[in-house]
């Protein structure tokens, strides 16, 4: 009996994990459409890696990029068990001793994201992170149209409830005609001797309201 209320009790805990390969979060109203990287929604080959040197990629989305000489960094995406959690990975980040200027992690965004892409969609980044001791992050947003990079720079607000900002290309120089990629870099300051989870990552898009 205690074996099988062992197994049930397994059982349960598994079920009520976030589903792997789930899409599933809060998208704003209109939204046309959305995305949760892989790393966060399906088990990678490999889980995780250490001494990460720059250019390094841990899947087929994610880049790390840095200059320092000695790499004290490690990568590792972990199962998510927390009952507010709706992705079923996660992304921890280990820094130890940093001896460089620059540490960022780069993402890939899927060809949908700018398919259609229009300078009145404002575009949403939403996140869950935990920190061992404050920092701050910085989302960049790259489009790449033509021979030219538009960039768009927000500021995480670690300490609001719901960790998101947004990307309003209104004021941008878009040429919407020559859009061909687009890519983000999540830039932490001061990052030495610290942990960072990325417990979820999500980007939605839209149309900005008119007035």
């Amino acid at each position: 009996m205690y074996y099988l209320n062992e197994v049930n009790s397994i059982s349960e805990t598994r079920l009520a994990l976030p589903s792997i390969g789930s899409n599933a979060f809060p998208k704003p109203h209109g939204t046309d459409w959305a995305w949760r990287p892989n790393l966060w929604r399906s088990p990678l080959p490999s889980a995780g890696m250490s001494s990460v040197q720059s250019r390094s990629k841990l899947g087929s989305e994610l880049t790390l990029f840095h200059d320092c000489e000695r790499s004290e960094l490690g990568l590792r995406q972990l199962r998510n068990h927390r009952e507010a959690d709706l992705a079923p990975f996660g992304l921890r980040m280990d820094v130890f001793a940093f001896d460089g200027s620059f540490l960022s992690l780069v993402l890939d965004m899927p060809h949908a994201a700018v398919d259609g892409l229009r300078k009145t969609h404002l575009i949403r980044m939403s996140t869950i992170v935990e920190m061992e001791r404050p920092l701050e992050i910085f989302a960049r947003l790259n489009i790449k149209h033509g021979p030219n990079t538009e960039q768009i720079v927000r500021e995480l607000p670690l300490h609001d409830d719901e960790i998101m900002v947004e990307f309003d290309l209104a004021y941008s120089n878009l040429n919407e005609k020559r859009i061909e990629r687009a890519w983000v870099d999540l830039i932490f300051e001061n990052p030495q001797m610290s942990q960072v989870i990325l417990r979820d990552l999500t980007f939605s898009r839209r149309m900005r309201a008119e007035f």
